[in-house]
């Protein structure tokens, strides 16, 4: 517990003095989709099946317009011009337009930002989700609590308040967003040991100790079960549900 605490204090320290020292990057030019790969399941990597993601009005947007139905075409973008490690993301998001038909009812209103990610280039041809600690991001369905920016696991452990999560997906203490407004999100990252994950300027859910571990570890991660995730790629997700992200910038932490 002792050290649970110092590991806070360090960060918030951390949190106090970083912010002069660094200059934002923008990871994404609102023109076109450099620096960027795609994988959607059962396709290989760089294969944009039909036009998944693309560049509008400056956003880049989850589109499926040429779709007729989902058929568990899981898809993930990633910024792969270099890992990262010690950082400040930020972006804002918005849903848009009609569920698809075919997805997963959970998926209505559902995205994320996947943190610490596998190389795309390393996923299973089926894989649905990189391995990485994934900021989930929902929007409000208008009846009951729906909050963002909660911590979901695909392939990863966690543990909140110093104790393992025991479920693959945590809320977070954010308001429920029932209108398609943009949104901003916000997420510190100190390498495996904290994250601190924050909405319209107020954190809603800090963890730390992120690791290969859980239910979804594919077959070629086996080995590495309770390996550290110490950096990784970044990663946005089509899951469903029309979806666009804009302003997304890094500021790297010493």
């Amino acid at each position: 517990m002792i050290c649970f605490v110092l590991i806070i204090f360090i960060a918030n320290l951390h949190l106090i003095n970083y912010n002069n020292s660094n200059e934002w990057t923008y990871l994404f030019n609102g023109k076109n989709l450099d620096g960027w790969e795609i994988k959607i399941r059962n396709h290989e990597i760089g294969i944009n099946f039909k036009n998944t993601f693309k560049v509008e009005d400056g956003s880049l947007k989850v589109s499926y317009e040429d779709y007729s139905s989902f058929d568990d075409k899981f898809g993930h973008i990633f910024y792969t011009k270099k890992k990262f490690k010690n950082y400040h993301l930020s972006l804002e998001y918005k849903f848009s337009g009609e569920h698809l038909k075919g997805a997963p009812d959970w998926s209505i209103k559902n995205s994320g930002i996947m943190l610490h990610c596998q190389d795309p280039k390393t996923m299973l041809i089926d894989q649905e989700f990189p391995v990485s600690a994934e900021m989930q991001l929902l929007g409000g369905l208008n009846s009951g609590k729906r909050p963002t920016a909660n911590i979901c696991t695909p392939g990863t452990d966690v543990d909140i308040n110093g104790k393992l999560a025991k479920y693959h997906c945590i809320n977070s203490n954010s308001k429920t967003y029932n209108n398609d407004d943009w949104i901003n999100v916000e997420v510190i990252v100190y390498s495996d040991s904290l994250v601190h994950q924050i909405v319209e300027k107020d954190t809603v859910l800090t963890y730390s100790n992120i690791r290969v571990g859980g239910d979804e570890v594919p077959k070629n991660f086996l080995p590495k079960i309770d390996h550290p995730l110490k950096e990784g790629f970044i990663s946005l997700q089509s899951e469903g549900h029309p979806v666009q992200f804009r302003k997304i910038k890094i500021k790297e932490l010493d």
